[in-house]
């Protein structure tokens, strides 16, 4: 199992000049609240041109298919086609798990989560900036998937918000 590292992964990614919202746990971790987490979450634009980019950016990641029975990962030739087919992808890659989600629950996707995004720094060096979901929207999406582990993350993340100003 690789170790976590998001900034590699942020990296990568932003090398490859993929369009993408930071979403889920590690988005509320970028916005200060005391979240846990062990993978990053995105949110890519879909647009064909993006998924192009976002495929050459797996490559670089050595990305494969996490499942249940191979937790290290099935090889899968991520390319435009492949991508367009799914709406959630459940990968490890060299820098950790990385999940892509195209339209998180109880939102409208990239062009909805990006409205409210932020662009962030994510490591001491200036260079690397990722977009950031609001706090609001990541609360508004946990309540819409309505699974245990984000019910019992809701009240933190609420009180979060509420601590921000938001």
């Amino acid at each position: 199992m690789a170790e976590f590292d998001p900034v590699g992964l942020f990296r990568v990614l932003v090398a490859h000049h993929v369009e993408f919202v930071v979403v889920g746990g590690i988005a509320a971790r970028l916005r200060g609240a005391p979240v846990l987490t062990q993978d990053v979450d995105i949110t890519p634009s879909a647009s064909r041109e993006n998924l192009e980019r976002l495929a050459g950016a797996l490559a670089e990641l050595d990305a494969r298919l996490r499942t249940a029975a191979d937790p290290g990962g099935v090889a899968v030739p991520f390319d435009l086609g492949l991508l367009e087919s799914g709406s959630i992808w459940t990968l490890v890659t060299r820098f950790g798990d990385l999940d892509l989600v195209v339209t998180p629950d109880g939102t409208g996707g990239y062009p909805d989560l990006i409205r409210d995004a932020d662009p962030l720094r994510v490591a001491v060096s200036p260079d690397l900036v990722v977009e950031v979901a609001s706090l609001a929207d990541v609360v508004r999406s946990k309540e819409a998937a309505g699974r245990e582990k984000d019910r019992a993350a809701l009240p933190m993340l609420r009180r979060a918000l509420e601590e921000s100003g938001g």
